[in-house]
């Protein structure tokens, strides 16, 4: 489906069709808690599962799905959307379409979620209650589209995290339902969106863009190295977003694992010239749309 993207300001209305489900997963975390009571514990695995389904956001929607920054095989891949899938973000064609979007027209009009120019509200979850962003841009995603088994989770992408959300239940009762599925989801969700909102208004600029994006160490702890958003606005196709030694970057260690594992191979490191910058390099509008005719696809 092809998508306009020049229509200034229209469609920046919220669905109350969408508001609902994302506003009753809130309620009832917060009912939760309070009806079971507070636990450590049930603190414990809320933390767990996020950290576990963060790193299907960073390392599979983000780095694989998004920017094709590694390499692995078909089955890994599926392993990773439906990793990715559990945080209940949507399909990975839906997901990387739009993220694709947003890095050519970054802080531009046609950009589906700036901060900069729409407000923090938008950027951070008002887009994905708008009926104008439900659609997928299959130009962007041709590379992943011809793979029928994500064409196939993309189109019911909510079965991974309504099982889940079933085998919290199953395992844990209403304690690993509301723990381990309802506050978990509830913390990711919005751990995920401040990457979108506030790494476009708060932290430092090492490199010169086009657009706002910036590094933020603290948002990078919460998100498993994502918070430096500089660094990756300027060179997108970096598995590794913490370019430096103290910028930690957990999702990228997870993929060094892998990689000595032999699950991942190919990982993308950013160019020497980047992490050793001696000034300002010159602005970039780097695009990450489908790969260029006649590149690999992603999976073997």
């Amino acid at each position: 489906m092809a998508i306009a993207y020049d229509a200034e300001g229209a469609g920046r209305r919220i669905s109350p069709i969408k508001v609902i489900p994302f506003a009753a997963v809130h309620v009832a975390a917060v009912a939760g808690v309070i009806a079971l009571g507070w636990s450590w514990k049930g603190l414990a695995l809320a933390l767990a599962l996020y950290a576990v389904r963060m790193f299907g956001v960073t390392g599979g929607y983000h780095r694989y799905f998004s920017h094709r920054s590694f390499r692995t095989s078909r089955f890994v891949q599926f392993l990773l959307a439906l990793l990715a899938m559990s945080s209940s973000q949507k399909g990975v064609l839906w997901w990387a379409s739009h993220h694709r979007i947003h890095h050519k027209f970054s802080d531009l009009p046609g950009d589906v979620h700036s901060a900069k120019r729409d407000g923090f509200f938008w950027s951070h979850v008002g887009w994905l209650l708008s009926d104008q962003h439900e659609a997928t841009d299959e130009r962007c995603v041709r590379d992943l589209a011809r793979y029928p088994e994500l064409v196939w989770l993309d189109r019911w992408w909510w079965t991974p995290p309504a099982a889940l959300g079933v085998g919290c239940f199953l395992v844990g009762g209403w304690f690993g339902l509301v723990w381990g599925f309802l506050v978990s989801t509830t913390l990711l969700w919005h751990g995920t969106f401040t990457i979108n909102s506030l790494t476009h208004i708060f932290g430092s600029r090492r490199y010169v863009t086009t657009d706002n994006s910036r590094n933020n160490a603290l948002l990078a702890l919460i998100t498993l190295g994502e918070g430096w958003h500089n660094n990756h606005h300027y060179y997108p196709l970096s598995v590794r977003q913490g370019f430096f030694w103290w910028e930690v970057d957990v999702t990228y260690y997870v993929l060094r694992g892998f990689a000595a594992l032999g699950i991942v191979h190919d990982l993308h490191a950013p160019p020497a010239q980047l992490v050793r910058p001696a000034r300002p390099l010159r602005p970039v509008r780097p695009t990450t749309a489908a790969p260029p005719a006649g590149e690999p696809v992603a999976a073997e």
